[in-house]
């Protein structure tokens, strides 16, 4: 496997002091450093629960000199099918990056890549053609790798519950993991949840993982959006820092002509076998935490109708709230009305 820890060097670059940091639980070695606001930056490395060698990549932001969080102040973010947790939830667009917002709020706030994405770990089967092996990193594993980072967090702070937060398929990693551990979770956010399709997925691709171009990036992120209007709500500048954050946390994608960021393909061949098939991946009626189903009108990766169907069958949700939010796109976080999104998650957390 290709070595992930070279990848950190021009990564944690210090806004002030920076110090050296081990921590004292399991986990690879990690750095804090300074940041605006006194918010410290934390990356560390958590083996994978059904291989060691595999390690998972979790970014932890957190104000200084705080250590002790309740249940209800921990938080941990996971992306969607195609790009790394960092690109959305710790992109320093105008109103501050999320991960900045929630840790000035008091959260000891994480997100994590799962494996095959971003910084965790990627196969030796991702330096080789797509079809010389099989899709990997599916659901399953992908719910076996928020555990893994679940448990290091519980261990970590002392405490038995947290909050989680997905976005597009990680809705349905965040689902499936609570419909199991429901004690494990504190509250439950979906944000532009993946439910039972209807017609065409909007990604594709054979074996082992696919490759996403700039241009095709742009296109399909601004899907949905009026064309007199794509600038407006999604800048092109932002577009550029998003795409050079997800290039970033992959250099040997980075390194192709054209530049590409490589995806596994694991959620596809659950889309062939579960979403298309018309299976869900889990039952919604298992999960019984307080849960907020949020998604953007002009949505077109997983269209309102597939919030508003989770909701009605998420019957044993003792607290449940459907928000809709109007002038966005499955990256409404990525967008003009980003904000709109994070304060409505935000509320749900703090109240």
């Amino acid at each position: 496997m290709r070595g992930i820890l070279g990848w950190l060097a021009p990564l944690i670059l210090s806004l002030g002091a920076c110090t050296a940091y081990a921590p004292a639980d399991s986990g690879s070695a990690g750095t804090v450093r300074m940041a605006a606001g006194q918010v410290v930056s934390e990356t560390i490395f958590v083996p994978a629960s059904d291989d060691p060698a595999i390690r998972l990549h979790v970014r932890n932001k957190r104000l200084a000199g705080v250590s002790s969080f309740g249940p209800d102040r921990i938080v941990l973010f996971v992306h969607g099918a195609t790009y790394p947790s960092e690109s959305a939830f710790d992109l320093d667009l105008p109103g501050g990056s999320w991960l900045d917002i929630a840790a000035s709020r008091g959260f000891d706030a994480y997100m994590m890549d799962v494996r095959g994405y971003g910084r965790s770990t990627r196969p030796a089967s991702m330096e080789q053609a797509p079809d010389r092996n099989p899709p990997f990193a599916d659901t399953a594993d992908a719910v076996r790798d928020v555990a893994a980072v679940v448990d290091f967090i519980r261990k970590r702070r002392g405490v038995t519950s947290i909050n989680l937060v997905g976005w597009s398929w990680g809705t349905t990693i965040m689902a499936g993991y609570t419909a199991q551990n429901n004690d494990a979770v504190n509250k439950l956010v979906l944000y532009a949840p993946l439910w039972l399709v209807r017609e065409a997925p909007p990604i594709s691709g054979a074996g082992a993982y696919r490759t996403v171009t700039k241009e095709n990036a742009r296109k399909r992120g601004s899907n949905g959006l009026p064309a007199d209007r794509v600038e407006e709500l999604s800048p092109t500048a932002w577009f550029e820092q998003w795409w050079s954050a997800n290039l970033a946390s992959d250099p040997v994608g980075a390194s192709q002509n054209p530049p590409v960021v490589r995806a596994p393909n694991g959620v596809l061949k659950d889309l062939a076998q579960y979403w298309t098939k018309g299976k869900p991946w889990y039952d919604p009626k298992a999960i019984r935490v307080p849960t907020m189903i949020v998604v953007a009108e002009w949505d077109r990766d997983t269209p309102p109708y597939m919030a508003q169907e989770l909701f009605g069958l998420m019957t044993n949700t003792r607290d449940k709230r459907l928000v809709m939010l109007g002038e966005g796109t499955h990256a409404i976080v990525l967008e003009k009305n980003r904000m709109k999104l994070i304060e409505s998650v935000q509320h749900f957390l703090e109240n």
